[in-house]
């Protein structure tokens, strides 16, 4: 139950911080959204600041979650890197995620440990767990990279920086699967040819 409380807390605060930003979105307001009294809201949370740092933290572990699961064991680099591409851009694509980016950005002037907390949340958390494959890979000879760390960011900026921007801004829709299968194939070929085996 607190679980489920905790949520419907957290979806509320999200539509109230998205429709009015960090600053000018007042406790009173997200528990009226959330559906609960405002005895209830400060019992979960103590201010406004941990209520948002709550919500960007559950953003990122949802996105997370959402990722493919790199196997250190399987050769097939490109195949690996597709699906890696393919679920990456899927997840942050989803509307939920793209919200919590535009409401971190919101308050990036007034609430820079909100951004700090975002970045250690979700990209580093991408950018370590593909260098570290990335570290296995060249270890067995699959590849061929001097710096993973850099490499793993090159990979994961290639497959989502075409389509993310347009989409955060509003300026354009999520572009169709077809589109997206398209440029992340296009990723693979980049960096395979960059990193891939010299005698391939």
């Amino acid at each position: 139950m607190d679980s489920a409380k905790r949520r419907q807390i957290l979806d509320g605060a999200r539509q109230v911080f998205l429709a009015q930003g960090f600053d000018a979105a007042s406790m009173g307001e997200i528990a009226k959204a959330a559906g609960v009294s405002k005895g209830t809201l400060y019992v979960y949370f103590d201010s406004k600041e941990e209520l948002f740092a709550a919500l960007v933290k559950s953003q990122c572990a949802q996105t997370a979650e959402r990722l493919f699961e790199l196997d250190a064991e399987k050769h097939d680099v490109r195949d690996a890197l597709r699906r890696l591409g393919l679920s990456f851009v899927d997840a942050m694509l989803e509307p939920s995620h793209v919200s919590t980016v535009r409401m971190v950005i919101g308050a990036a002037d007034r609430q820079p440990e909100i951004g700090q907390l975002f970045l250690q949340a979700g990209p580093r958390q991408g950018w370590a767990r593909l260098t570290e494959w990335l570290k296995l890979k060249v270890e067995h000879g699959d590849l061929v990279i001097d710096d993973p760390e850099v490499a793993a960011k090159q990979f994961l900026t290639m497959s989502h920086g075409a389509v993310m921007m347009p989409v955060l801004i509003g300026a354009e829709p999520a572009p169709p699967a077809e589109r997206i299968e398209y440029l992340v194939n296009k990723a693979v070929d980049v960096f395979m040819a960059a990193y891939g085996p010299r005698n391939a």
